[in-house]
């Protein structure tokens, strides 16, 4: 039957265009920023040019004083920034808008506390009612994040870049990874625990931090020691009995164990064929000596973690080299890579994690140097010290910006990246705001409303309360007319709930609407299925709902006058009947003809029907004035 039993699959191609559509657009304001970049940077480099001919200065070299970024703060700051943009570009799969709720955001929490999964539920609803604006944000966000990382080098808007990358990872590791799932029942270090994006957050914290912090190998001992606690605990929970980490799968039928389990999942995800077939090999090793590698993994991670908590420099470097080979075998041969699959949004917790353990090491070894000398090249006319009056001027008007051109060229780009951010948060906040699904929604299910200026045919029905109702007695009004079976359990019940969502949207424009809906149902035709109906569904409280009936032979016409289909199905089980909605204007021509198939029916998908009706019900109003 048309319009009736339609689907909405995670590659939708409404939807997929829709959202390569909004980040070609978007893209375009970033092109637009980085223009206004790139023309600053060369008029900031035109002035310097300028004042140094207007002067017919000599530039000559002078020793100053002047920063020098810590090693390992200049790893964090460059890795991490790299990753975020790397993330940034993982958001931009065709498969994120409608597979990201359902197939990441939600299982995630599935196993973790009601709490937590309340917490989840609130992006999830975003992202489910946003599919094209919530992803698209993330793309920017991250990537904005990223270029700003790696243009900041120093001060404060490069500190800055480290508490906005804490931030947004932040939000990410509560609402996008359940808190690293670190109150679900199966935490292991192995699969993730307690969340990449954690790292993230710890490296942008760490960036964050004054450069005074920096000057001694007391950071870097402080962070060692906060990464082998974090193994030592991992150690701890892998070897706690009856969590299914100790045993393979042993003799055919048994119960395989957690990394058996984990190991064939990630085995079926789309990927090379090398990188299955290592996985298949390391499961079937598992499979067979579950306990001795389960072992291997305990002894390793509580050796390790016990030598990072001794913070000596000696100790720390075997330890750190032992740390990142089994970092890169569990990202490798457990963890698949974490990026692969179609919905991968980030290379998974173990690379993260050795880059911090690096950056620990380099903060104990190499901590800061505050007064290096380096040569500057500055404008003088002979004597030092002297300068002329546009040179003055200019160092009153952008005093940090001409006394180091690096410093400008990398602040102005900082600036742009900070602009690229704010592409992605300005519509993620309006996402995050709003209460109605975005009408992509109804289209990527049921199309467009086909857009007509026809008469509206005529009928004469009664009312669910026996009052005599016709196209002429509504004469004035908006309508939105559908059909509805009062005993339907399915489709029916979702399209009244939508009308009424409709009804709501409207606010004060309500009041010149009707809600009407049609008996579709040929068996039961009195008025007080209707009124049960209404009464199950609540609709006895909109005061601009008419459910409308009478004799067969009068629905029938009704029904062929709107092309509505409406037959029993197999064995009589169900009325079947076309989903289909009409709105029409005050003087009673149709103007819009809808799809009114509810498709999965979910929260997001009502609420995006009903801001499509509710829209088209406006401006019903405004043509039929």
């Amino acid at each position: 039957m048309p319009g009736m039993g339609t689907g909405l699959s995670a590659d939708n191609p409404t939807i997929v265009a829709a959202f390569h559509s909004a980040l070609f657009n978007q893209a375009l304001v970033v092109l637009l920023i980085v223009l206004i970049v790139a023309t600053a940077g060369n008029v900031l480099r035109w002035a310097e040019l300028r004042q140094s001919h207007q002067a017919n200065f000599a530039v000559t070299p002078r020793r100053a004083s002047a920063y020098r970024e810590p090693p390992a703060r200049r790893l964090l700051r460059i890795s991490f920034g790299f990753i975020w943009i790397f993330d940034g570009l993982l958001q931009g799969q065709a498969s994120m808008p409608l597979g990201m709720a359902p197939q990441v955001i939600r299982p995630a929490a599935a196993v973790s506390p009601g709490w937590v999964q309340h917490l989840d539920n609130a992006l999830a609803t975003i992202w489910s009612y946003h599919p094209i604006a919530a992803p698209a944000a993330a793309v920017w966000i991250q990537v904005g994040l990223g270029v700003w990382l790696l243009a900041a080098a120093r001060g404060d808007i490069s500190r800055l870049a480290g508490l906005a990358s804490l931030a947004w990872g932040l939000v990410v590791w509560i609402f996008g990874e359940a808190f690293g799932q670190i109150f679900a029942p199966g935490l292991t270090w192995m699969f993730g625990a307690p969340g990449a994006v954690l790292f993230y957050c710890l490296a942008g914290a760490l960036v964050a931090l004054p450069t005074s912090w920096w000057a001694t190998p007391r950071l870097g001992r402080l962070v060692v020691r906060a990464m082998g606690l974090l193994l030592v605990g991992a150690a701890l929970l892998q070897a706690w009995p009856g969590r299914g980490f100790w045993q393979g799968k042993g003799r055919p039928g048994a119960v395989a164990g957690q990394l058996v389990r984990m190991l064939d999942q990630m085995a079926r995800t789309p990927q090379p064929h090398l990188l299955a077939s290592w996985l298949r090999t390391f499961a079937g090793f598992d499979s067979a000596h579950g306990w001795a590698v389960n072992l291997f993994v305990v002894v390793a991670l509580a050796v390790v973690g016990t030598a990072f908590l001794t913070a000596r420099r000696r100790v720390v470097r075997g330890a750190l080299l032992a740390a990142v080979v089994l970092c890169l075998a569990d990202w490798t041969l457990v963890q698949d890579l974490g990026f692969l699959g179609g919905l991968g949004t980030d290379p998974n917790s173990m690379v993260p994690m050795a880059l911090v353990l690096v950056a620990g090491y380099l903060a104990i070894t190499r901590p800061a140097t505050m007064t290096e000398p380096v040569t500057e090249l500055v404008s003088g006319a002979g004597a030092a010290g002297e300068r002329p009056a546009a040179a003055a001027w200019c160092r009153r008007v952008w005093p940090a910006l001409t006394s180091d051109p690096t410093y400008a060229f990398r602040s102005i780009a900082a600036a742009g990246a900070i602009g690229v951010t704010l592409v992605g948060c300005v519509p993620m906040l309006l996402a995050a705001t709003s209460a109605n699904a975005d009408p992509v929604l109804s289209q990527a299910i049921d199309g467009t409303p086909d857009a007509t200026n026809s008469p509206a045919p005529s009928f004469t029905l009664v009312d669910q309360w026996g009052q005599t109702v016709s196209l002429t007695s509504l004469r004035g009004r908006a309508i939105a007319l559908t059909f509805l079976d009062p005993v339907c359990t399915s489709d029916c019940p979702v399209i009244a709930q939508e009308f009424m969502a409709a009804d709501k949207m409207l606010g004060a424009s309500g009041q010149r609407t009707e809600l009407v809906a049609v008996d579709a149902n040929p068996r039961y035709t009195t008025p007080d299925y209707l009124v049960a109906f209404d009464r199950q569904e609540n609709l006895e409280s909109l005061s601009n709902w008419l459910y409308l009936t009478g004799s067969l032979r009068q629905l029938e016409r009704v029904w062929d006058a709107f092309g509505v289909q409406v037959a029993y199905e197999a064995e009589g089980g169900m009325i079947a009947h076309s989903d289909i909605a009409y709105v029409i204007n005050q003087r009673g021509y149709t103007r819009y003809v809808l799809d009114a198939d509810p498709g999965p029916a979910t929260s997001a998908t009502r609420s995006s029907f009903a801001a499509v009706l509710a829209s088209a019900l406006d401006n019903a109003l405004r043509s039929g004035r």
